[in-house]
């Protein structure tokens, strides 16, 4: 076995507020890395978009998770920054309180997510974004993986 560490960074086009799921392409990357057992490491450049692995059996969790969000951090709160809208500081709110970064186990060339876990992007801001998630991975490449 070799050692591996590689990077890369998605662009994720986003619909304004809501989820969008990255399982897909982080699966993809590592395949692509040929990775057996090691960590995937993502991270989100931006102050209004965060990353998280809620449950993605049911959509009613994601709407659930979104309205407590604003429920937590209502456009309406009186806030003083508001530079870029009124969705503004309602978004660094809710980045503050979900995580820019998330750390998952590489195991058998599958990402170990719980059975009902998904990689998820969320978009804090109402109109549509590009947003950058970097990838990186560190572990132990699969004898005779392509990269």
């Amino acid at each position: 076995m070799m050692d591996v560490l590689t990077s890369t960074v998605l662009t994720v086009p986003t619909r304004g507020q809501g989820f969008v799921d990255l399982t897909d392409q982080s699966q993809s990357f590592v395949d692509r890395a040929g990775v057996g057992e090691g960590v995937l490491t993502l991270f989100c450049r931006h102050t209004s978009a965060t990353l998280t692995t809620p449950d993605n059996a049911d959509p009613a969790v994601r709407v659930d998770l979104a309205t407590a969000l604003d429920r937590l951090a209502p456009e309406d709160g009186g806030w003083t920054h508001d530079t870029e809208g009124s969705d503004d500081m309602p978004a660094h709110i809710r980045t503050m309180l979900t995580a820019v970064s998330l750390q998952v186990p590489v195991l058998n060339a599958r990402l170990a997510l719980g059975t009902w876990q998904a990689i998820y992007l969320i978009e804090h801001r109402r109109r549509p974004h590009r947003r950058e998630v970097v990838l990186q991975i560190i572990g132990n490449q699969v004898m005779g993986a392509r990269r």
